[in-house]
């Protein structure tokens, strides 16, 4: 048989480890999926798409043990299987880095990372060890975290980072990604993609969730699109552009990302913050922000953009500086005071700090204004409370079934425009975005887009707090770059590009204002 070659022009196949067909799940009221397959290879990155509702939660959660299936059958590494609990999908291989962070808050690090499979050395915990493990899951993302630190203590981003070690110290056969890069910076969000790149070399198959499509282009090999509950499309991700995948997640195109400005700054400076600082976070922040206008805070993680946004709003403290609000200096001793002057905040954090989750629609909207539904005996005006909350869900196109549907049974998309309304009800002049679209998809996205700018134009001054630059530049007039507590340059968008704002956001570019 000399000189018959046996190789194949083409590599076969990865060995398939993960199969679902037919999948069905049904709440009372709501089929969150009908019929739904999907494979997953070893090696492999599979991105499911598809809208806020579109049951990519769902698929994810059955994948792993928290839902059951009503219909349809999973196999895994060959076998047909069913899991009852996270614990069953973990020991079988399976991890999943929850959208929302799944984490302890009163608990360091390290604990949280290796929560219930903690390293022992006979009864006890072996302290030394788990912080060494843990130390080594966080060096593997390139992250500078205290192992030790409660995880209350620190920020969204650094928690999404702490969620993502969790995950990888299961040494995982299918990990899933839902939304790992929503509080992100560009920056961290490449030293996670690094890390999928080994995992895929090392045959770990990767389920991955994401809004941001664009970046799905450097990691993703093949892409599956859900609408409404049902199964649309399969596709090779090279073979398939990012507005074909839009298309097909909301049944339409969608031209536009950013809507074209209504608002027309006005000269006026309406807010001004002078010298504000805060020892050890940050320092002498100065900015102007003037009537109508959108004002973007970008930054890497750290950089300290939240934080001087929660200190303006008074929900942290601050050592020096002055605030100033239509030519009257005000004094700010925590939120409460900040909202009588006319402040509201939109947390990064929406369902801790933002909702009541438990509590339906209406009462959510009606929240930080009280006394507006109430009578002079602090007794709630029911149709009153009826009337204005039905104003914002009209006003914002909020979709619930009623008000008085519970906000957690609401995508995230209509969770944030609640959140939107609650703030409209107290009639702020100034309000901050922080992260406004986090773990929002792409026709949700456009919703607040314009919102935001409908609110700029009818003159209230908007500070948007963004890890996503194009979001910045798409959406704001000015940009006010932050490297390590500190301003570094403030840019007019127009003029303005990526790199340029990286350049300041990394401490390389010489200070601007």
């Amino acid at each position: 048989m000399g000189g018959v070659s046996l190789a194949h022009s083409e590599r076969e196949p990865a060995p398939l480890l993960l199969k679902l067909e037919g999948v069905s799940k049904e709440f009372p009221g709501v089929k969150a999926l009908q019929n739904v397959s999907l494979e997953l290879r070893a090696g492999e990155v599979h991105a499911v798409c598809g809208e806020n509702g579109a049951g990519k939660s769902t698929l994810m959660k059955i994948i792993s043990g928290v839902y059951q299936r009503d219909a349809g059958e999973m196999v895994y590494k060959g076998q047909t299987v069913h899991f009852t609990s996270t614990l069953q999908s973990e020991a079988a291989g399976i991890a999943i880095i929850h959208q929302e962070l799944n984490l302890v808050p009163h608990l360091s690090v390290a604990e949280n990372i290796y929560l219930a499979r903690e390293p022992r050395r006979g009864f006890m915990v072996d302290r030394r060890k788990l912080r060494q493990d843990a130390k080594r899951c966080l060096d593997r993302l390139g992250v500078d975290i205290d192992p030790d630190a409660q995880v209350r203590t620190l920020s969204v981003a650094q928690r999404q980072m702490v969620e993502i070690a969790k995950a990888l110290s299961l040494d995982a056969s299918v990990l899933i990604m839902d939304e790992p890069t929503s509080s992100l910076t560009e920056q961290e969000a490449q030293l996670l993609f690094r890390v999928i790149r080994d995992l895929k070399r090392e045959g770990t198959g990767i389920i991955y969730i994401s809004h941001r499509l664009d970046e799905m282009a450097e990691i993703v090999d093949r892409v599956t699109v859900l609408r409404d509950g049902r199964y649309i499309s399969t596709d090779d991700f090279h073979t398939i552009t990012v507005d074909q995948i839009v298309a097909r997640m909301v049944g339409r195109s969608l031209e536009e990302k950013f809507p074209t400005p209504t608002r027309w700054p006005t000269e006026e400076v309406i807010f001004s913050v002078s010298g504000l600082t805060r020892s050890g976070i940050f320092s002498d922040i100065s900015f102007d922000l003037r009537r109508g206008e959108i004002l973007g805070f970008a930054g890497l993680m750290g950089a300290g953009r939240t934080e001087v946004a929660r200190a303006i709003f008074g929900a942290d403290p601050f050592d020096s500086g002055t605030i100033t609000l239509e030519g009257h200096q005000l004094s700010i001793r925590d939120p409460r005071s900040a909202i009588e002057a006319g402040i509201a905040y939109l947390s990064e954090d929406r369902k801790a700090e933002g909702l009541a989750l438990k509590m339906p629609v209406d009462a959510n909207l009606t929240l930080a204004n009280m006394e507006a539904v109430a009578n002079p005996f602090g007794v709630i005006d029911q149709e009153l409370h009826r009337q204005s909350s039905q104003h914002y869900v009209d006003l914002l196109n909020i979709r619930t079934p009623s008000l008085s549907q519970p906000v957690r049974l609401l995508s995230g998309g209509n969770q944030q425009k609640i959140i939107i309304g609650k703030w409209l009800f107290r009639q702020p002049k100034i309000m901050f975005f922080d992260e406004p679209t986090r773990g929002i998809d792409v026709g949700a996205k456009l919703a607040i887009y314009r919102v935001m700018d409908e609110l700029a134009a009818k003159g209230i001054g908007i500070v948007l707090i963004s890890s996503e630059l194009p979001e910045i530049l798409g959406l704001s007039d000015r940009v006010a770059v932050f490297h390590e507590g500190r301003i570094t340059a403030t840019l007019t968008t127009r003029d303005a590009s990526q790199e340029d704002i990286m350049l300041y956001a990394s401490g390389r570019g010489r200070q601007r204002h």
